[in-house]
């Protein structure tokens, strides 16, 4: 398996998967907002290209429950008419079988929290994490590897609880703490993860 070491640099715009599969980074996706990080150097996906994700069984209100967003003191609701952007991460992720879901803010929608969640093969997911480490923003209190970035006053996190990726990203996560509520409560709906797979050497973000 390719070690995070030598894995080569790709770009955090472009992550790619199998089958020439783009799974391109949402808003917030850069680290930093740098420059060099908006070219991506991974062709782009066939249009036609077959899904290799499975099905993700879980409801958006089974991945994130109410009580979840307690902690950031606003009420949230989901928003089953919501679309994630063409070609980000979210978009992706719904091609490849995967589960979306966006939740706004009862008295203000323009406040949101997006998650997305896909069930993918090994050699993908290796694939994303190598890239996500060369990028850096390591997180080892998400219990999994985990990763956090923040652009443009939007904060993403991924966090891989094999097989599953799992990133959700807001302008309400301005480190990589504020995240964990909804990281935790996805992580177990999905059934907790493998807390080995994290990176404990790793310096948190922020």
């Amino acid at each position: 398996m390719t070690t995070r070491r030598s894995a080569r640099a790709i770009s955090v715009a472009a992550l790619a998967v199998p089958t020439a599969l783009v799974l391109a980074a949402c808003t917030g996706g850069g680290a930093g907002g740098s420059p060099t990080r908006t070219a991506s150097a991974v062709p782009s996906a066939s249009a036609t290209a077959a899904p290799i994700g499975k099905h993700v069984r879980q409801t958006c209100a089974e991945l994130l429950p109410d009580d979840t967003f307690a902690v950031y003191g606003q009420a949230f609701e989901l928003d089953p008419s919501a679309k994630p952007a063409k070609g980000s991460a979210p978009a992706r992720i719904a091609q490849q079988n995967g589960r979306v879901c966006v939740f706004h803010e009862v008295s203000d929608t323009s406040t949101t929290i997006t998650v997305a969640v896909a069930d993918l093969p090994e050699k993908s997911l290796t694939t994303l994490k190598d890239a996500l480490y060369e990028r850096g923003g390591s997180v080892p209190t998400y219990r999994v590897e985990g990763y956090f970035s923040l652009t443009d006053d939007v904060g993403r996190a991924d966090a891989f609880a094999d097989p599953y990726w799992i990133t959700t990203s807001s302008t309400l996560f301005t480190e990589p703490g504020s995240a964990q509520p909804v990281v935790d409560a996805v992580r177990e709906a999905l059934g907790g993860g493998d807390a080995s797979s994290a990176t404990p050497s790793a310096t948190p973000a922020g």
